[in-house]
């Protein structure tokens, strides 16, 4: 599978206004890339243009987790993968977790610092018990199980501080070729990525390598925060 995204002359209008206005793109296998603008500036929309042409490339982790809130934090990982499973299989393991996948969602969930040393206990627990941050990294996780080169994520750490931020950002990169993210914290985006993207009113108004950048230019994109 590739691991290179591109865009030529893609858009998103609905009625007469444009969200994303025409644009081509390309993101080279290996490029971690940020995107930043204020809300509204067509960050997510741009994520779902990407998203809808390199569908079986994509590892996909939406800005609000959807999680069963009624199912264990396994199956609610493991769900990243269902199509893959026929079906037999997948009404086995709500029975029987199969052993082979328990481990590796326990590795992730590991990864991400879901267990907290308990390990069994807290992979069988509901989602609904796990505190907002929490419930984001399993969003992560059910995103690095479909073991996809490519992952997508919008604001996947905006539930969580700082320092814990780039640690995820970090096992998310390691697990994957390339990545994109829509990202809020114009400082978490210099740390992290070594491409950013800036959008203004649905286009892209800055393209740069992260290392000529400073937080006191992207913050330009964010007016109405400037402005109180």
């Amino acid at each position: 599978m590739s691991a290179e995204l591109a865009l030529q002359g893609a858009s998103l209008k609905i009625g007469d206004q444009w969200i994303v206005k025409p644009l081509s793109l390309t993101i080279h296998a290996g490029q971690t890339v940020a995107l930043v603008g204020e809300s509204g500036a067509g960050k997510s929309s741009l994520l779902e243009l990407l998203r809808r042409a390199h569908e079986d490339q994509v590892a996909w982790c939406p800005q609000h987790p959807a999680l069963v809130p009624m199912l264990s934090l396994y199956l609610n990982v493991y769900m990243g993968r269902l199509h893959e499973f026929g079906l037999w299989q997948n009404l086995a393991n709500l029975v029987r977790p199969d052993a082979a996948q328990w481990r590796a969602i326990q590795q992730l969930a590991n990864e991400l610092g879901l267990l907290n040393g308990s390990g069994d206990q807290r992979l069988s627990q509901s989602a609904e018990r796990f505190s907002g941050g929490e419930q984001q990294r399993i969003n992560i996780s059910r995103a690095l199980f479909q073991q996809r080169p490519i992952f997508l994520g919008d604001e996947p750490v905006s539930a969580v501080d700082e320092a814990q931020a780039r640690r995820i950002i970090e096992r998310i990169k390691a697990h994957h070729q390339t990545t994109v993210l829509a990202l809020h914290d114009v400082d978490l985006a210099l740390a992290c990525a070594d491409r950013i993207i800036g959008m203004s009113q649905g286009e892209v108004v800055l393209d740069k390598p992260a290392n000529q950048l400073d937080a006191t230019t992207l913050l330009t994109l964010y007016p109405s925060h400037q402005h109180g």
